[in-house]
C-alpha cells in the first residue's frame, strides 16, 4: 500500500500509520493554498464529504480531473458519498480501498455559483418551480428537495406533504430551480446567502474514484 493522504480536519486522528503512505494534515474544507501544492496523479482524501468536494473543486479548477485518481476515507459513518458508491466507513478498510481499489469514475455535479457536489444536496421548505432537464419536478410547495449524483448525472427527490410524506424521484443531467428565497446545502455546507435561483448539473468530466471491485 502506498500513496499520499490529504487528512482534512481531524481525519488524521483516525488513521493508522501504514508503510508507504504519507499523511499531510490539512484544515477542514481545504482551499487553493492548502491543496494545490500537494496535487499528485494519485491522491487519497480523508475527511467529510465536504472535504472531498473541496479537493475535487481544486482538481476541476486545475483541469486535473481526467489525470488524477482519488480515493476517499470518510470520517462520517453517514457519508452520502460512501453510501452512494459502496465505500467502507471503517478507516482501515476505507484506506485499503482508497489506495488499491478499482478506478470506477463517478459523476461530478456542479452548481451555478462555482461549487461542486459529491454526495448530497438539500433544499428544505421550498416553494417554486423546478425542472429536471425538461421535466417539471416541482410546481408549488415541497417539504424538501434532495439532489445526489446518479447514472445520468443526478437524481432529484422531491418530498411533499406534512403528515403523510410523498416522494417523487427524477433523473437527468441538470436540475434548475426558481423559488422563494432558500438556503441550499451542498455536502452538509449551507450556502452563505439565500438564493431565488439555483442549478445543479453534471460536469463534463467525472471524478476518477477508487471503489471496491465490481462483482
Amino acid at each position: 500500500m502506498s500513496g499520499l493522504v490529504l487528512a482534512c480536519g481531524n481525519a488524521a486522528d483516525s488513521l493508522t500509520a501504514v508503510d508507504g503512505v504519507r499523511i499531510e494534515r490539512l484544515p477542514a474544507r481545504p482551499g487553493k493554498k492548502d491543496v494545490d501544492p500537494l496535487l499528485e496523479p494519485t491522491l487519497v482524501v480523508a475527511g467529510t464529504d465536504a472535504d472531498l468536494a473541496a479537493v475535487a473543486l481544486r482538481l476541476l479548477r486545475k483541469d486535473l480531473l481526467e489525470s488524477t485518481t482519488v480515493g476517499f476515507v470518510p470520517t462520517d459513518r453517514d457519508s452520502a458519498v460512501a453510501a452512494l458508491w459502496g465505500l467502507p466507513t471503517k478507516p482501515s478498510e476505507a484506506l485499503e480501498v482508497a489506495t488499491t481499489g478499482e478506478v470506477r469514475p463517478v459523476p461530478l455535479v456542479r452548481d451555478d455559483v462555482g461549487g461542486v457536489l459529491v454526495g448530497r444536496g438539500e433544499i428544505p421548505r421550498v416553494r417554486g418551480v423546478g425542472y429536471c432537464d425538461d421535466t417539471v419536478a416541482l410546481r408549488g410547495d415541497a417539504r424538501s428537495l434532495e439532489v445526489r449524483p446518479g447514472p445520468e448525472g443526478l437524481v432529484v427527490t422531491v418530498t411533499r406533504g406534512r403528515l403523510r410524506r410523498r416522494r417523487t424521484t427524477y433523473s437527468g443531467r441538470a436540475f434548475q430551480l426558481g423559488c422563494d428565497p432558500v438556503v441550499p446545502v451542498s455536502d452538509g455546507v449551507a450556502h452563505p446567502r439565500s438564493m431565488e435561483r439555483w442549478t445543479w448539473y453534471r460536469h463534463t468530466q467525472d471524478l476518477r474514484l477508487r471503489r471496491p471491485a465490481a462483482s
